[in-house]
This record gives C-alpha cells, sequence and structure tokens, in this order.
C-alpha cells in the first residue's frame, strides 16, 4: 500500500518529535482524526503525563485529549526506536539562539540523525521547527542520507512551519492555514496531503526555502511593527500630553493600510525574540546587513531596561529605600492567558531589578506557580487585599483577564501598566503610571 492511500485510509502511522507547545497540540489532532500518533520526547515528565492521560499545553482541549487516550491513539516514549514502524515523522523540537544571538539548531541535527538510524524507504519527515532558510535541503537532508537512501526517491522530506498563538482562542493548529513546502513535487504533495488531514487550507510553495523564510517574514515583520510602537511610546513618554495607546486605536480606525500594533515590556515566547537573530546571521553568511531588522529586535530588547527606569523613578518619589521597597509583579508569563514564560520580558525585568539591589520582589500570575529569576527562585503569592496595600509598587506585565483591575488600582500605592491594562479604570487613575501616557 502506498504512503498516499495509507493517509487517505487514516491507515499511516504518525509520529512527531517533540511534545511542546507544537508538538503535542499536532499530535493529539492527528488522533482525534483517527490516526494512531507516537510522540518521541526526551523530556521523561512529559512522556509520562501523555501516557497517564494527563494533558499538560492549555490550548489542547482537555476532552480532546481524554478522547484520544482512551482509545489508545495517542502514546509517547522517550525512544526513537518506533521510527521503522511509523509513516510519517513530524520534528518539533526547540531552535534556540547561543549567548551570541546565532542560530542554534542542535535539537533538529540531534533528531534527524536519530531518525536517520532507522529511517526506511517510503517515510515521509516534516521539519515543522522555526529556522533559517537551508535548514532542510542544507542539514537535514544529508543526514538522512547518510545510510544511502536519497529524498525525493526513497523518503519524502518538507518543511512546514508551525503557527502556533499560546492562548489564541478563535486561531488553533485545525483552522490556520498551513504553508507546505517540499524538496521535490511529490515531497510536497504528499507533505499537503497528510497536512490536510487535519488543516482546512494548505498553501504549497516551491520549496523548503520559501517555507522556511516565510516564517521567518512572519515574525519579522511582527517584530519591527512592535518596535515601532515602543519606539513611539517612549517618544509619548518624553514630549508629554500624548497616549501612545490613544493614537494607535485613531490610527486603527483607517479601514486600509494599517494594522495595530501595540507597545509594552518586551517581547517573548519563541518566535519573535529569536527569529530576528536567525534571519541576520542568515543574511551575514553572504555578506548583508539587517540593519532595519536588527535595530527593531534591539529596541524591544531594550524594553525591560526602559521598564526598570520606569520602576526606579516611582520608587525614588517614594519614602522607602529602593532595597526595601516591595515590588510586586503582576503576570510574569510572557503574555495573557497562557502560561509560557519562555524569554517572557517580566522575568527580565525581575532579573534586572534584583541585580540592581530589589530585595523585596514578588509575584503573582495564577498560570504560572513558579519561576527563577537572577539564580533565585520565586513563587506566585495569593493576589489580597492585604498584599496590594502593602506593595510600594504593583507592576503589571501580563494582562491576565482574570485580574480584577478596579481593585488593583484601589488598593495599590502605585501602578506601572505597561499593557493598559487599566484603561477601563475610572477611579483612582493619578495612582497609575502608564507606559508611553505622555504624563
Amino acid at each position: 500500500m502506498s504512503l498516499a492511500t495509507k493517509i487517505k485510509q487514516k491507515k499511516a502511522r504518525i509520529g512527531v518529535v517533540g511534545l511542546g507547545y507544537v508538538g503535542l497540540p499536532l499530535a493529539v489532532e492527528y488522533a482525534a482524526r483517527g490516526f494512531r500518533t507516537i510522540g518521541i520526547e526526551t523530556d521523561r515528565t512529559k512522556v509520562d503525563s501523555v501516557n497517564a492521560g494527563k494533558n499538560y499545553i492549555a490550548d489542547v482541549d482537555d476532552k480532546v485529549f481524554a478522547r484520544v487516550f482512551k482509545r489508545g491513539l495517542l502514546k509517547a516514549t522517550t525512544s526513537y526506536d518506533p521510527v521503522p514502524d511509523l509513516d510519517v515523522i513530524f520534528i518539533c523540537v526547540p531552535t534556540p539562539f547561543t549567548p551570541n544571538k546565532e542560530p542554534d539548531i542542535s535539537y533538529i541535527v540531534a533528531a534527524s540523525e536519530q531518525i536517520a538510524l532507522r529511517l526506511r524507504k517510503d517515510q515521509l519527515i516534516v521539519l515543522k521547527s522555526t529556522t533559517f532558510p537551508n535548514t532542510t535541503e542544507g542539514y537535514v537532508k544529508p543526514i538522512l542520507e547518510k545510510r544511502g537512501l536519497k529524498a525525493g526517491r526513497d523518503f519524502h522530506l518538507a518543511f512546514s512551519p508551525e503557527r502556533i498563538d499560546p492562548g489564541n482562542k478563535r486561531w488553533s493548529t485545525a483552522n490556520t492555514p498551513t504553508v507546505v513546502g517540499g524538496v521535490t513535487a511529490r515531497c510536497t504533495k504528499l507533505a499537503c496531503l497528510i497536512t490536510e488531514q487535519v488543516v482546512s487550507k494548505v498553501v504549497p510553495v516551491s520549496s523548503p526555502k520559501v517555507a522556511e523564510l516565510e516564517k521567518l517574514l512572519e515574525n519579522v515583520f511582527r517584530s519591527v511593527n512592535i518596535a515601532l510602537v515602543n519606539e513611539l511610546a517612549q517618544l509619548c513618554d518624553r514630549m508629554g500630553g500624548i497616549n501612545v495607546w490613544e493614537v494607535v486605536e485613531a490610527a486603527a480606525t483607517k479601514p486600509f493600510g494599517f494594522m495595530p500594533f501595540y507597545p509594552g515590556p518586551g517581547i517573548g515566547g519563541h518566535c519573535i525574540l529569536i527569529d530576528p537573530y536567525y534571519l541576520s546571521w542568515l543574511a551575514r553568511q553572504h555578506d548583508f546587513q539587517t540593519n532595519f531588522i536588527t535595530l527593531a529586535a534591539e529596541t524591544n530588547e531594550n524594553m525591560p531596561f526602559y521598564v526598570k527606569n520606569m520602576v526606579l523613578r516611582e520608587i525614588s518619589m517614594m519614602p522607602v529605600t529602593f532595597r526595601d521597597a516591595k515590588i510586586l509583579f503582576l503576570g510574569v508569563a510572557f503574555k495573557r492567558d497562557v502560561d509560557d514564560i519562555r524569554h517572557s520580558p517580566a522575568l527580565k525585568i525581575m532579573e534586572l531589578l534584583h541585580a540592581d539591589g530589589a530585595r523585596n520582589i514578588v509575584y503573582n500570575d495564577p498560570y504560572v506557580p513558579k519561576v527563577k529569576a537572577d539564580h533565585t527562585v520565586f513563587e506566585s503569592v495569593p493576589l489580597t487585599k492585604q498584599l496590594l496595600e502593602s506593595s510600594d509598587c504593583v507592576l503589571i506585565t501580563a494582562d491576565h483577564s482574570k485580574y480584577n483591575y478596579s481593585l488593583i488600582v484601589k488598593h495599590a500605592k502605585r501602578v506601572i501598566d505597561t499593557r493598559n491594562a487599566t484603561k477601563r479604570v475610572k477611579r483612582g487613575r493619578d495612582k497609575i503610571v502608564l507606559l508611553g501616557d505622555g504624563r
């Protein structure tokens, strides 16, 4: 039976390498469509959770997870031994950067090497990890071909970037259009076919390189526009009398040629912070400098320093020393209503304040019970009236919808709002210092 027939008849066995924010939702989608799916993950805790029927990703529906687990369609292992029995393998591993902000594709290489040892004919390998152009053809393909099998002839290879937006209730794996680029036309066709089983719209492109660069463009686009409004926020604070949030909302009334982006304490998550540096690294390999893109990334990375200085300024006007001042962070996830703390700007601000001598930092986050910043472990404390009243400065770094902002402002001495979370609060606005409000 051909691979295409197996896919159409839902007899293809699916493997997903990496069961994080991308891999687990993908594995559950295939299992929910009737495909026998196995996750390969080095983290034993995640493997044990899956095999015990415990979901650990908020974007995965608990009921769907429970259903596929009960039907025996989803399992997990730390071993690559199941690879020969699989028909399609998705690689969904992390792609961080090094301390020098150069791409680190070691997880992709490691996964490819393990698959290569067990690769057989007519398998389809799809890389989904965000990376720089030529990773699929220049790194993954040679590794997979080491034992004599040839991509496009003996097995199939493609790149199809993930488009996961943690916490987004409207757009999920199933209804978000997905781009696919194979090393040959046949590879593209098969990769599109398997993707169509769980995604409503699939967009084929001419090569993996196009798909790889397309993904970087998506995130660099956001990085550049966020940097623009972050810079305008600082300008509004410098000029006075102009609220950048009002400016953006006014501009957003234009029905064409404008898309609203908003300032904040910095950017977090995996992609937007990292991808500009992946692209600038790639450009340097071709004697080209992405000055515009790099400047935007630097602007966004400077925002935690700017917010730290806002805190220092407010505390300097209080009858308490900086060292003794109680600073309460509200929300340490990288954005609203998620438990994801990867590259969270809140953690960076905590590290900066702690390094400067602040010794009374506490935080509350309904989604994150424990974090580590500047080699110090912090645990979320209950958000009470007493906590608010005893804090010298309340810093809103993630605007979770669970917070009662009117109550927060009522009992706080000073609120620094980096997300415009308090925009509907009527009373006590003299206590609020809003990023970019021009006050």
